[in-house]
């Protein structure tokens, strides 16, 4: 089911593998405090590496915040493995080839190459949604925008 996740909206846990093949779930990565789940379209590609480069190098203001950036793309385990090796990214990457969680987001382009929308969520401790940020080709307006959502729900 695709449903569009706007923000109040709040969310279903998931379990997903991380880039290593380990289950994930949405309630172990909030434990901590706001999850910052920001899809993407392909491991790799130049956009996603901005993107995901972008959160990378603002790692250390989101940990000040309590705040965990979390990429989820339809690629296989081991290509995010790649991905998070290649580019010293130090934060989970999901795997969704089966698009079940990025249906759950609204993020589903359907029948296309490039099945996710980029579009990123910030995620309270309750699992409510405090920040949507969708944009296609402003690559760093995903972490700077879920870095000040979440420096405002601080505390």
């Amino acid at each position: 089911m695709s449903r569009r996740v706007e923000v109040g909206t709040v969310v279903e846990d998931f379990t997903l593998p991380d880039e290593l093949g380990r289950p994930t779930t949405l309630s172990s990565l909030l434990t901590e405090g706001p999850a910052v789940l920001f899809f993407y379209p392909a491991a790799l590609t130049p956009g996603c590496t901005a993107e995901a480069c972008h959160f990378r190098d603002l790692a250390a203001e989101f940990t000040a915040v309590g705040a965990r950036p979390v990429g989820i793309s339809s690629d296989e385990v081991a290509r995010q493995q790649e991905f998070a090796e290649k580019h010293s990214l130090g934060f989970p990457l999901l795997s969704d080839p089966d698009g079940v969680v990025r249906g759950r987001f609204g993020v589903a382009r359907g029948l296309a190459v490039l099945p996710t929308k980029r579009a990123t969520f910030v995620i309270d401790k309750r699992r409510t949604v405090v920040e949507v940020v969708r944009s296609e080709f402003r690559m760093s307006a995903h972490a700077d925008r879920a870095l000040a959502a979440v420096r405002g729900t601080a505390g």
